[in-house]
């Protein structure tokens, strides 16, 4: 899902830039009226970074006009919530910025925005809905609605690019993304099944939500 730098003029990065000041602040307001519950929140934030920059170092290959990556959304957003996970994604492509592709500094309000964005969606849609059972079609669900929006983002950016992207190019690129779709699942309902099991734990109840009220089926 990285847009390559030069991809996207730099008065659209500065716009992209704004833009995701804007959504970061408006969530982080949020999190600060959240006082009591600031330290776990922040917590989770450092572990979703982390977690995120492992999966995300640990798959990725160049598809057509961007790049498949594992991400693992729905398993952070899951068992870490949603504040966590949206900070965790920024914070994620900052450090990978700095530690490994300091080019990719250019786009990361751009890149930010293409994982932020649909998460708030899928966020807002699971609280509409009020989607609390997890169970294997529900998180496969969950996930699909997640890359549409990735997919989506990144064919928004190559479309107000420099240079114009064949459709058939940012195609090959949206539907290799059906094999995260298929895999990421897995991990979620591991990582659920994981902490169900262990939720009595201090340590984990800091580190996680709680998920014992979430079928895993």
């Amino acid at each position: 899902m990285h847009i390559e730098p030069g991809t996207v003029s730099a008065a659209k990065v500065a716009l992209a830039n704004a833009a995701a000041i804007s959504t970061l602040g408006f969530y982080g307001l949020q999190l600060l009226r959240q006082r009591a519950q600031l330290p776990v929140t922040l917590l989770r934030t450092g572990l979703a970074a982390v977690f995120f920059s492992v999966f995300m170092e640990s798959f990725h290959m160049p598809v057509g006009p961007s790049e498949l990556h594992f991400v693992g959304a729905m398993a952070m957003y899951l068992t870490l919530g949603f504040l966590p996970t949206l900070f965790g994604f920024a914070i994620g492509l900052l450090l990978q910025g700095f530690l490994f592709e300091p080019a990719d500094l250019i786009h990361l309000a751009v890149n930010s925005l293409s994982l932020i964005l649909p998460l708030a969606a899928v966020h807002a849609y699971r609280a509409r809905h009020t989607v609390t059972s997890l169970d294997w079609q529900a998180i496969v669900k969950l996930d699909a609605m997640y890359y549409t929006g990735v997919t989506a983002m990144v064919g928004f950016w190559l479309s107000i690019g420099e240079e114009a992207t064949p459709l058939l190019d940012w195609a090959r690129f949206a539907s290799s993304y059906l094999a995260v779709v298929a895999v990421e699942p897995l991990v979620t309902l591991g990582a659920i099944a994981l902490l169900k099991r262990y939720q009595d734990s201090k340590l984990l109840t800091a580190c996680f939500v709680d998920v014992r009220g979430s079928s895993a089926a």
